[in-house]
């Protein structure tokens, strides 16, 4: 039998390889593990509706299992981000994060 933390990171790792995964309505197993993973904030979840329109579950939403719809499983994005758009003024502030 695996041990929940070990498919807990290999969901983890396929997620963060792929970039997003679909769940199916019906797999609670696996829809548990991402609830674990959205609640410690590696992962967002999205349900996605009868009309292909998705809309993002919060951590206590997810908690409450549905199987009513499938899940798209996705890496969160950085809150931070630092592009090439920079005024000539701070690009020396963001050299080290740039590189």
């Amino acid at each position: 039998m695996a041990s929940p933390q070990y498919d807990q990171k290999s969901l983890m790792d396929a997620i963060y390889a792929a970039g997003s995964l679909p769940i199916a309505a019906e797999d609670c197993k696996t829809k548990t593990l991402a609830t674990r993973l959205t609640i410690f904030g590696f992962v967002v979840l999205d349900e996605v509706q009868g009309d292909g329109t998705v809309r993002r579950l919060r951590p206590s939403e997810a908690i409450h299992l549905s199987t009513a719809h499938p899940w798209r499983v996705s890496r969160r994005s950085s809150r931070y981000t630092v592009d090439n758009d920079l005024p000539s003024s701070d690009v020396e502030l963001f050299h080290s994060q740039m590189a």
